[in-house]
């Protein structure tokens, strides 16, 4: 199988399903962003990590494939002429939004409170971690967007803003256990 196709090469895209859009299209904006994120979750895998936060991180990545999939679906063709889904495969589920709410609230209880917003750094995992829930955070603002003009699926943005608030959580958690400085932002006096 050949990697490119060419049919790409007037600035046109096709979705799920065929219908052919232009790249700059906000469902293409959407789910490449997803991909994005993705991207950066991977390079959070690959640091020196505990195993177990990275087999949550591949769960996700997963999950992540999913959203994109959805995202990247024309709604007019999601469904077959024989009545069922394009979309053959395990939709975003309220457990994988609880995974996410339970992995939080378990790293919670190791970390003291929060007090003051933290600025992102610290450590290179920990900021990779930061941009990767701005990446979120951005992925989310765009589904958002698109489903404003389309209407998608509402777990996929519900799990999409859960998933920059974990991102977030565990950025916490690797300052913690990596004993790095969590820097806490306080505005200057005048």
């Amino acid at each position: 199988m050949k990697i490119y196709t060419k049919t790409g090469d007037k600035g046109t895209t096709a979705l799920f399903g065929g219908t052919r859009v232009p790249k700059h299209h906000i469902r293409i904006d959407s789910y490449g962003t997803v991909d994005e994120l993705n991207s950066h979750l991977g390079l959070i895998r690959d640091q020196d990590i505990k195993p177990y936060y990275k087999d949550i991180l591949i769960h996700i990545q997963d999950r992540l494939f999913t959203v994109g999939a959805i995202l990247a679906t024309d709604p007019e063709k999601a469904i077959l002429k024989s009545g069922k889904e394009r979309l053959n495969i395990p939709k975003i589920s309220a457990d994988n939004i609880k995974l996410l709410e339970d992995e939080m609230d378990t790293m919670n209880t190791e970390l003291p409170q929060m007090t003051h917003f933290v600025l992102p750094g610290g450590h290179q995992t920990v900021s990779f971690c930061h941009i990767a829930r701005c990446v979120c955070r951005r992925a989310e603002r765009l589904a958002s967007a698109l489903n404003d003009m389309e209407p998608i699926d509402p777990m996929a943005l519900m799990y999409l803003n859960r998933l920059s608030d974990y991102l977030f959580v565990l950025a916490r958690k690797l300052s913690y256990e990596l004993q790095a400085d969590e820097v806490k932002w306080i505005p200057e006096k005048h």
